[in-house]
């Protein structure tokens, strides 16, 4: 929620009315995803000369398997309404569990700020792994059934390219002269993404949009190396999944997302709220 200038209170992501019907959510409206976020090809991956088969569907893997962390019940362990409000969660993912190896622990806090959400995760593993996490929430910034006028400005000088289904081809490309190229803040239009971005920067936002509706805008941080910008045809909504390469595990071009076990993983994401005038 957020109150502008006519003190109206405004929904800022897309959401259900009722917490059961997350429990049917093909979107992963608001989700934590995982143990890996985005596609592998083939449902399959090599880790130290053994191979892993996962979950597939047409030759896709996608978002952690047939019951991702999306759809498992996670333990509330703290709970703090004093200032920088959070709540912290946590799960333990069985060894082989959707095909993945080792034990792997998990912590989730959501914290609230001054103008804005952070989004933390920390990871451990007793076996090697692979580990991609991400939050799904679509964020809408005003009332219109578009996001066409939405302004996007991404510090992102360059995209994986995909084939027509969405899986990496390896090759990492730069967004200069093409559609992809938000270098300069310019409105969505009628462009529909479902793109993963590299970012330029993990120090300082790597996305920023903006209605000029309701002059709301949010700007994205994150320390990790890509983001998957998605614009769904079917409702209205942006989502930023700060991540790591998609299908990385296939492409040794790609930076890693193995997590052994003297390794923590540790991904954090902030999302800032203000007005553009």
């Amino acid at each position: 929620m957020y109150t502008d200038g006519t003190r109206e209170i405004r929904n800022l992501v897309v959401g259900f009315e009722k917490p059961l019907e997350y429990l049917n959510n093909p979107n992963y409206l608001g989700a934590c995803i995982g143990r890996y976020a985005g596609r592998i090809t083939n449902g399959s991956f090599s880790l130290d000369q053994k191979q892993y088969l996962l979950a597939q569907k047409e030759g896709i893997h996608l978002h952690g398997g047939n019951e991702g962390f999306d759809r498992k019940y996670w333990n509330i362990d703290k709970v703090s309404h004093k200032e920088n409000p959070f709540i912290q969660l946590s799960y333990v993912s069985p060894h082989m569990e959707e095909g993945y190896p080792g034990t792997l622990s998990i912590t989730l806090r959501y914290s609230l700020e001054a103008h804005g959400l952070r989004i933390t995760y920390h990871a451990e593993t007793d076996k090697p792994t692979l580990v991609n996490l991400t939050n799904h929430s679509y964020f809408r910034l005003d009332n219109s059934n578009k996001i066409d006028h939405y302004n996007l400005h991404l510090k992102c000088s360059a995209y994986l390219e995909t084939a027509p289904n969405l899986l990496p081809t390896g090759k990492i490309k730069k967004v200069e002269g093409t559609v992809y190229d938000f270098l300069t803040s310019k409105k969505i239009k009628d462009l529909r993404l479902d793109t993963p971005f590299v970012t330029d920067t993990t120090k300082n936002f790597i996305a920023r949009v903006s209605s000029s509706l309701s002059r709301l805008s949010m700007q994205v941080s994150s320390n990790q190396p890509a983001v998957v910008i998605y614009t769904p045809e079917n409702f209205t909504g942006i989502c930023f999944e700060t991540q790591n390469f998609p299908d990385a595990p296939n492409h040794s071009n790609f930076p890693s997302a193995i997590l052994r076990p003297e390794e923590t993983y540790y991904h954090e994401t902030l999302f800032n709220f203000g007005f553009v005038f």
